[in-house]
């Protein structure tokens, strides 16, 4: 921000009646810096850039820099990367600079490009979606369940509506398929009564085979869904579903030895999704329990809780040193915000609190 617009909003604040040192701390700066931009009474420039620092020690010579794209320029060298031209040089001899010096001299020279007939990396941006009400964006996954021995494993399939928490399908299976996944897909679409007219449905998911089968692909295409995918190597793109897969494998009853059978495991897992759904109450909704976010009761059920505070608050004042406990639900649930709708969201909690 503009050290100008910095000083002024300062200067309105304490003409408010605010304190200064207060004004400061709450824009980000300390009382010294202010006193030191307005030094004799007026805005200091930013005196930093014209600077004059004294050059490192160490630094290389023109005359090193040019030996270095001189060497890597050669036909013996041109197609090898420093990390094999550095030690190839101290074999006969020579050592002019780390890999990591050549590999910096080589970028600011701009030949430092992709080589190879393999496509050049690229970044995939992140994948963001917002859910206004249910059944807009699901997120799911596949995780293991520990079978009767050791190195043995049963595959639970969970999807998660992210906007509720609302754990909408699931399914344990032997192995990890795509067409189990589509079934899956589908019976969760009909048990929701979901059709194209309901407007548009997201399911993210990370980057795994089943994932982007072509039985898979072509049962979203089908039922008009928009497949949605993290980013390769990214843990945590897919939030909703990891955090489900950490509540289900840290609840009491999780049989840390095993199961004995795929029957076994169904059955646990079926106990497990009706306590999530309408027992559990989810700190992320205000300890709604899922089906109440899902089935539309939670406005209601909110605003009882907060009448029933401001009763509470109301018969005893003198026990209450604010106001009341928020309940009031955000109605915009966000998969992988950017940084603006990160401090958008951040915002909006601080001003209903």
């Amino acid at each position: 921000m503009n050290r100008d617009i910095i000083i002024k909003l300062v200067e309105i604040a304490v003409a408010s009646g605010a304190r200064q040192q207060m004004a400061c701390e709450e824009i980000g700066i300390s009382v010294r810096t202010l006193q030191r931009w307005c030094k004799d009474g007026a805005p200091v420039a930013d005196q930093r850039p014209l600077a004059k620092r004294p050059e490192p020690a160490n630094k290389l010579t023109e005359a090193e820099c040019k030996e270095i794209l001189e060497i890597v320029n050669q036909p013996d060298y041109k197609s090898l990367p420093p990390s094999q031209i550095v030690p190839i040089l101290a074999d006969q001899g020579i050592y002019i600079a780390s890999e990591s010096t050549f590999y910096r001299v080589m970028h600011e020279a701009g030949e430092q490009n992709h080589r190879g007939r393999c496509k050049a990396p690229t970044s995939k941006p992140k994948s963001t979606h917002c859910a206004t009400e249910p059944n807009r964006v699901w997120s799911w996954d596949i995780s293991y369940l520990p079978g009767p021995a050791r190195g043995l494993y049963f595959y639970l399939y969970l999807i998660l509506d992210i906007f509720s928490r609302d754990i909408v399908g699931w399914e344990v299976w032997v192995e990890e398929s795509a067409e189990h996944a589509s079934q899956l897909i589908r019976r969760a679409v009909m048990a929701q009564n979901i059709t194209r007219q309901d407007g548009p449905l997201v399911l993210h998911s990370d980057n795994g085979s089943p994932m982007k089968g072509s039985s898979m692909l072509e049962t979203l295409y089908q039922l008009g869904i928009t497949p949605s995918r993290s980013r390769p190597r990214v843990s945590d793109d897919n939030p909703y579903s990891e955090s489900l897969f950490r509540t289900c494998k840290y609840r009491p009853s999780y049989p840390i030895r095993g199961f004995a059978t795929i029957n076994d495991a169904r059955t646990w897992v079926k106990e497990f999704v009706h306590w999530y759904n309408y027992n559990h109450h989810h700190s992320g909704i205000k300890f709604l329990t899922p089906h109440q976010r899902h089935s539309g009761q939670g406005e209601e059920i909110l605003k009882k809780r907060h009448l029933l505070y401001e009763a509470a608050k109301a018969r005893h004042p003198e026990r209450w040193t604010r106001q009341t406990r928020n309940w009031t639900l955000i109605n915009e649930v966000w998969l992988n915000p950017e940084k603006s709708q990160v401090e958008d969201i951040t915002e909006s909690k601080t001003t209903a609190s």
